[in-house]
């Protein structure tokens, strides 16, 4: 047996038990945040920073551990598909949230989306001048 190969293990072994740990904690604070927050952007964020992290950690460390090289696209495909698909759907929640107020406004620090909601508002309570149909459905 060769030594050289012992040390190799151990070195993989402990990075992967480091990136498991930092994942896992990672993900609870994400869990911890989603209970503690006081409001849904506070929430949202914290769902979405540290889980994106927390499982790319979790997707390393079962790749090193599998100590196969065909995984690594798989687990790779995976977190791109979070990667892309949890700051989406977060940004639907908070927009949802928004219009239904479900939050504190008091704990905004700017308030970027208010001109837009009231514009769109105003839209849709003004009458049509045609007869009530729009020009797209022409």
């Amino acid at each position: 047996m060769n030594p050289d190969a012992n040390v190799v293990d151990t070195v993989i072994d402990a990075v992967s038990a480091v990136f498991m740990i930092v994942g896992a904690v990672m993900s609870l604070a994400a869990a911890i945040g989603l209970l503690r927050f006081p409001d849904l952007m506070s929430r949202m964020h914290a769902a979405t920073k540290p889980q994106v992290l927390g499982l790319f950690l979790l997707l390393a460390a079962v790749g090193l551990q599998l100590r196969t090289w065909w995984v690594w696209p798989v687990l790779l495909l995976a977190w791109i598909f979070q990667l892309l698909t949890v700051p989406v759907s977060a940004h639907m929640v908070g927009r949802a949230g928004y219009r239904t107020k479900h939050l504190h406004r008091e704990l905004l620090s700017t308030d970027e989306l208010e001109a837009v909601v009231l514009k769109a508002a105003e839209a849709a309570k003004a009458p049509a001048s045609d007869g009530g149909r729009s020009p797209a459905a022409e």
